[in-house]
């Protein structure tokens, strides 16, 4: 039987590759909303965070998603964020 390929994706934070079940992706919409997307799935230019509050913390420090996705990022997004990450 084959083993399925697990997909990886590079935390924009760490610069470590992960596989894609321990990330954030974080989505830029055609309507210049950014918000968290649990499901991997909306449209969007998306840029992945480590489920990490520590990481969460570096990235808010930093600003590296407004930088990423060329966008203000408010703080509810962050709050977002961190409500998954805790979950």
């Amino acid at each position: 039987m084959k083993t399925r390929k697990i997909p990886m994706r590079t935390c924009v934070v760490t610069l470590e590759k992960l596989p894609k079940a321990e990330l954030i992706r974080i989505v830029k919409n055609k309507e210049g909303e950014v918000f968290a997307d649990p499901t991997s799935r909306a449209n969007g230019r998306g840029v992945y965070i480590k489920k990490d509050l520590e990481v969460l913390k570096q990235a808010r420090k930093s600003k590296v998603l407004e930088k990423k996705l060329e966008s203000t990022i408010e703080e509810r997004v962050y709050e977002e964020i961190e409500e998954i990450v805790k979950s």
